[in-house]
């Protein structure tokens, strides 16, 4: 059962650190793409919209799935607390209390990850909207 709490500890919470860690990486290109796109040099719409789109699905996977696997190994904690408590027949709250936060830090981090994924996510795809207008705005006249 000890391998099962290393898997939630490292495991779990190892890749939700590497999801936040790949949130922040693209968000920071998108941002510094965002600022070198001139829309001139796009000659078709779809061409800048391939653009500027790019990794803002694997933003918003990570913001979608991150509570989920955040969730996943809270349930995982809390099966290897009963398992636990039903081997060794402990009754003692203190140790179930501990057994169930530790668990719960799971979805924590989970939440950690997924809100400001989220946030990342929107506010990328309001910059690509506002670029994907100006191309409108320069190739309408």
């Amino acid at each position: 059962m000890n391998h099962l709490k290393e898997f939630i500890d490292y495991g779990i919470l190892g890749f939700l650190g590497f999801m936040s860690f790949v949130s922040v990486w693209f968000f920071i290109e998108r941002l510094l793409f965002y600022r070198s796109v001139d829309v001139n040099r796009y000659a078709k719409k779809e061409e800048l919209e391939i653009a500027v789109t790019n990794y803002l699905s694997l933003i918003a996977t990570i913001a979608s799935s991150a509570p989920y696997i955040g969730l996943l190994g809270t349930v995982l904690g809390i099966m290897l607390t009963f398992y636990t408590m039903g081997q060794h027949g402990i009754a003692n709250t203190q140790q179930i209390m501990i057994g169930l936060a530790l668990a719960l830090k799971a979805t924590a981090m989970g939440l950690v990850v997924a809100i400001p994924a989220t946030m990342m996510y929107n506010y990328l795809t309001r910059k690509a909207e506002v670029l994907l207008a100006r191309w409108d705005i320069v190739h309408e006249a």
